[in-house]
């Protein structure tokens, strides 16, 4: 029995075949949504690339790739309902019709996978951010050495943007030497001791870079001796929240991505929807056409099907196929299966050697 069987006339067929038509070149442009999309996520994740330890270029390129074959199949199938309208042209397309409704289903599924990887990306990105953001952190003193000159700015203008500070928050910097050895008095005993009392000879203390300063503070920045309550006038480290900025540049830049991942994953899920709508239309017309040529009569009605027989009957239909398949590339073992024998020729067998022949 056939699953969810419409009957269509003439007039319907053609109706179907205009609106398909139009939908096509909508999808058209729903595959340059998709592109601008994938090119937008690209070129954000590229802003930061400095930032990640690991390429998480998989999701924007899926995209890229998903949006460009959406324009060439809709393009295509635009063409062929264009050309259903009429029973003659019908004819030129009706063996390439199951094919390209059979790459039409793919090419949705993976639309379908480039949403949900736009909402399972998260974790993959909280990592590459981790030990991206650690090792920017310890160059951050290297403004004199080529190819890391930059990350200084680079960290700075960061935690200025997204008004954040450290990895996971400012006690980061206390464990990371953050300023150049050339701006250090190696005549100062003060400076001599901190260097020397670190196992690896690094100048570590308890302060922040100028941007990690919170800009709303009531009072002057403190970047120095943050945990020494008697430096500062009217200051307690473990209540003075004020003074810098609290949140990590980690979960800020993981959160600044995950909502353009998920907006993004939103409207792929529609676009997805759309494309299946539009297959299933697609389906129905190829089904309904070829069953008017069955009739022979343009003009009669024709039923339109999704699947022909039921699912489990198409099922074991198509596992049947493909194990008839396997069958047909299967090697007998009788090594003389192919050799034919002297009665097929009209002579008489060879004797054996040692065994004399009958008189």
């Amino acid at each position: 029995m056939a699953v969810l069987k419409v009957k269509f006339t003439k007039i319907n067929r053609g109706k179907l075949a205009q609106v398909l038509w139009v939908l096509n070149w909508v999808s058209v442009m729903t595959g340059m949504t998709l592109f601008s999309l994938g090119l937008f996520l690209k070129v954000e994740i590229d802003k930061r690339w400095e930032l990640m330890s690991d390429e998480v270029h998989s999701v924007p390129n899926m995209l890229i790739g998903v949006g460009l074959a959406a324009c060439g199949i809709n393009f295509l199938g635009g063409k062929i309902c264009y050309d259903c309208v009429d029973i003659g042209k019908f004819l030129r397309w009706k063996l390439l019709m199951l094919p390209y409704i059979i790459c039409t289903l793919f090419f949705t599924f993976f639309i379908l996978v480039g949403a949900l990887l736009c909402y399972t990306m998260r974790n993959a990105l909280e990592e590459a951010l981790y030990l991206g953001l650690r090792d920017a952190m310890r160059h951050y003193k290297d403004t004199d050495m080529p190819g890391r000159c930059y990350l200084k700015r680079t960290i700075d203008m960061l935690q200025i943007e997204f008004q954040c500070c450290g990895n996971g928050d400012f006690r980061d910097w206390f464990y990371i030497q953050w300023i150049s050895s050339r701006y250090l008095n190696m005549t100062n005993t003060e400076v001599v001791d901190r260097m020397r009392s670190n196992v690896e000879g690094k100048y570590l203390m308890d302060g922040v870079p100028f941007s990690c300063c919170n800009t709303f503070s009531p009072r002057p920045c403190i970047q120095e001796h943050l945990t020494n309550n008697s430096a500062h006038y009217s200051y307690d480290y473990h209540t003075e929240e004020l003074n810098l900025w609290q949140l990590g540049c980690r979960q800020a830049l993981l959160d600044h991505y995950t909502q353009i991942m998920q907006s993004t994953g939103f409207i792929v899920i529609l676009i997805w929807l759309f494309e299946l709508s539009v297959l299933t239309g697609v389906r129905y017309l190829q089904t309904a056409m070829e069953n008017v040529l069955r009739q022979g009569d343009p003009d009669s009605e024709s039923d339109g099907w999704l699947l022909e027989n039921s699912i489990a009957e198409t099922a074991r239909y198509n596992f049947n196929i493909i194990k008839n398949l396997g069958k047909c590339y299967q090697v007998d073992d009788d090594p003389n299966i192919d050799v034919p024998s002297s009665s097929q020729f009209g002579q008489d067998p060879v004797p054996t050697k040692g065994i004399p022949m009958a008189s």
